[in-house]
């Protein structure tokens, strides 16, 4: 299945967006804040207000020589030109207007407006209706030199076009060395953990529960380090089971020998004990290998009751169990999609061991029903049972509960489990009306 690449697409969206935000910040904050430094402080437009408040106040007293006062004293004070006009641009005071200051006129800006300096360096011109009767009159003043706003400085240049785009970009590798490189050096001091021989699991990390690759490859870690742990524990118990299960055998052996038996016993003494050890090597061999190599398994149609016919006609030949106590219910039209070998060595576990634990009387019975593409298989016997705790606790390795009876090593349902599971089937054991209940679900051959 193709995969949707969902870290690939994150760091794009984040680059996009980071992109479109410093285009925004350059070209948009840039310009509207270097357009800002060309605007009057709130305080100066207030003053020049003032200004035109005080002109408009002398202006409709009607005396144009007290008007012409006015206009000079400010225009001394301010140190710059300073006009009161009417709505015609005619001057309210006593001294008309010259060519070259009419000329003036037709650049004024108002208060709101952006100033600088022209091209030939020259100061703004500043128009300013009366506040109260703006059809009378205007101040209009060349904006003194103090109140020219500084307009784009160098280092308002380097703070919109630099120093901002510097800090996006800084937070924009932070962002990524969160995302991406913090997870993995995480991953990166798990695996030298690991080869240290530090198997602790990744579970309690955030970067295992992501959606990504990220989050993949931390499952992977742990799926890896599960396996190890798995089969370290696997290959320490083996050799604690061997150890302890041989020694009872050999220590029989060697009783056996100085006994001084007749030779005919002895030999069947060494033979039974050879055998049982023969046998505990086999079937923890063959669980290792089923733990740790995982076989693939070639699967085919298996008839379920020709497969239980043979079994129980070995079980009857060596045990003596009769034919009619175990029984099958089931017909040629239950077919399983199985490896026949491995199927027919779980069933012979699960039945020799229903055989192991039920009474001389009791009935052994194979039953099935069809459940959608699945056969849920059922072998169910007559003995004691297992607590409900102990259901789950049977399958593992070399467990024997307390107070069971006969003999074995506890294998064979750990490799009946084992062995249905890697053929794509569950085997799991619930406590049946007169005893236990084996419960096996496979893949059916005749869909």
């Amino acid at each position: 299945m193709q995969r949707r690449h969902p870290l690939l697409w994150k760091m794009a969206l984040l680059q996009v967006c980071a992109c479109l935000l410093l285009v925004w910040l350059v070209w948009n904050w840039g310009l509207r804040v270097e357009r800002n430094t060309y605007f009057l402080e709130a305080s100066d437009r207030i003053a020049l207000a003032a200004y035109a408040a005080e002109a408009e106040r002398v202006a409709a007293t009607g005396d144009a020589a007290a008007v012409e006062r006015w206009r000079l004293a400010l225009q001394q004070r301010e140190h710059t030109w300073v006009a009161v006009l009417d709505d015609y641009l005619q001057s309210l005071g006593t001294t008309p207007l010259s060519a070259e200051q009419v000329s003036h006129l037709t650049f004024m800006r108002k208060l709101s407006w952006p100033m600088s300096k022209r091209l030939e360096d020259e100061l703004p011109y500043v128009s300013m209706a009366f506040p109260e009767h703006p059809e009378r009159g205007r101040l209009v003043m060349q904006l003194p030199e103090r109140l020219l706003p500084p307009g784009l400085t160098p280092w308002t240049h380097v703070f919109t076009h630099g120093l901002v785009p510097a800090l996006l970009a800084l937070a924009l590798g932070l962002v990524l060395y969160r995302h991406l490189v913090q997870p993995l050096n995480e991953l990166r001091e798990r695996a030298n953990a690991l080869s240290a021989g530090d198997l602790a699991p990744l579970a309690s990390s955030s970067v295992t529960r992501r959606p990504d690759e990220l989050g993949e490859l931390a499952r992977a870690y742990e799926h890896m380090a599960e396996r190890l742990r798995q089969s370290i524990n696997q290959q320490r118990q083996l050799l604690r089971t061997l150890s302890h299960e041989i020694r009872t055998p050999l220590a029989r052996l060697k009783i056996a020998s100085d006994s001084g038996l007749p030779p005919e016993q002895l030999q069947q003494r060494l033979s039974r004990e050879v055998e049982e050890m023969r046998r505990l090597v086999d079937d923890s061999l063959n669980l290792a290998w089923l733990d740790t190599e995982k076989p693939r398994l070639e699967a085919e149609a298996v008839v379920v009751a020709s497969v239980w016919e043979a079994l129980v006609q070995d079980a009857h030949f060596e045990t003596g169990w009769p034919l009619e106590a175990l029984v099958c219910e089931l017909d040629s039209t239950c077919q399983v999609h199985v490896h026949l070998n491995s199927f027919a060595q779980a069933v012979e576990n699960i039945l020799r061991n229903a055989i192991r634990h039920s009474p001389p009387n009791g009935v052994i019975r194979l039953s099935g029903q069809r459940d959608g593409d699945r056969w849920w298989l059922v072998i169910e016997d007559q003995g004691p049972g297992v607590a409900e705790g102990d259901l789950q606790r049977i399958f593992e390795a070399y467990l024997r509960l307390d107070g069971t009876v006969g003999t074995g090593f506890g294998l064979g349902l750990s490799i009946a489990r084992r062995a249905i599971e890697l053929q794509g089937g569950e085997l799991w054991a619930t406590q049946g009306a007169s005893g236990l209940r084996m419960n096996l679900r496979l893949p059916t051959a005749n869909v």
